[in-house]
């Protein structure tokens, strides 16, 4: 008899852990799932910037603020500006992420600058992602078609993933305690839709593609070009890429 019952604990314990980790998962993948055809496995999304076509106009940080309710002071995208002057010192700036553009000229006096251009930045969406693997919950994970998120319901905001980010792309949504960050705007892309900053860029010097598709132009242009990545040496394989990056900013 005692036999029996346990038998019938250890089986309901094993449902409960089944139905537990099927409702996780849901939680996570069944959002993406439910656009009917799209499928993960299928694809394999990437981004590229054009820093000769950047003009810094903040356009990109107010679409994004607009259509992902990013808190004040706080940023899933930003454009810094990069003044190399003739001293071999270098200033970067970003007024408040650039959400209302550079109006004024770059921080130093026209005769002493050597170069100056406009470098945004958002998650890089990396291959091998350090604040996955320090996440101590699971709640930040990289989805199969290669989209870092974060699920706010597991999320503790311990903030270990914003720590290890080596590209200052995470922060805790002060109004909710959970880590945040650039998602690709995952929302619209697995509907077929650009990322709001790719589609409030006035000079098209924003892309996202599928990596996976050969006849996507964004695959076309990473195959072709010489584009280059933030921070190559940390081996974090960053999806993101860039055409024109200075060999000084990486």
């Amino acid at each position: 008899m005692s036999e029996q019952k346990d038998t019938k604990r250890v089986v309901s314990r094993r449902e409960l852990l089944v139905g537990a980790a099927g409702t996780f998962l849901l939680l996570r993948f069944g959002e993406a799932k439910a656009d009917g055809a799209y499928q993960m496995q299928d694809h394999r999304w990437g981004y590229l910037v054009d820093l000769t076509r950047c003009i810094g106009c903040g356009a990109c940080v107010r679409a994004c603020r607009a259509e992902n309710d990013v808190p004040p002071a706080f940023f899933r995208t930003w454009v810094e500006r990069y003044t190399f002057l003739k001293d071999g010192n270098v200033v970067v700036d970003s007024p408040d992420g650039a959400l209302n553009g550079f109006a004024s000229d770059p921080p130093a006096d026209k005769a002493a600058i050597r170069k100056s251009f406009f470098v945004p930045k958002l998650c890089n969406h990396c291959l091998d992602s350090p604040c996955v693997q320090v996440c101590p919950v699971g709640a930040s994970y990289r989805t199969p078609d290669g989209v870092v998120l974060v699920d706010r319901n597991h999320c503790i905001g311990c903030g270990y993933c914003v720590q290890a980010c080596p590209y200052g792309c995470r922060f805790i949504d002060p109004r909710h305690g959970w880590a945040d960050k650039c998602t690709f705007c995952y929302h619209r892309i697995r509907k077929g839709q650009k990322p709001a900053c790719v589609q409030a860029c006035p000079v098209g010097a924003r892309m996202a593609g599928d990596l996976s598709d050969p006849k996507d132009p964004l695959k076309k242009i990473v195959e072709a070009s010489r584009t280059g990545v933030l921070k190559p040496n940390l081996g974090t394989h960053p999806c993101v890429h860039y055409v024109g990056l200075d060999q000084e900013v990486i």
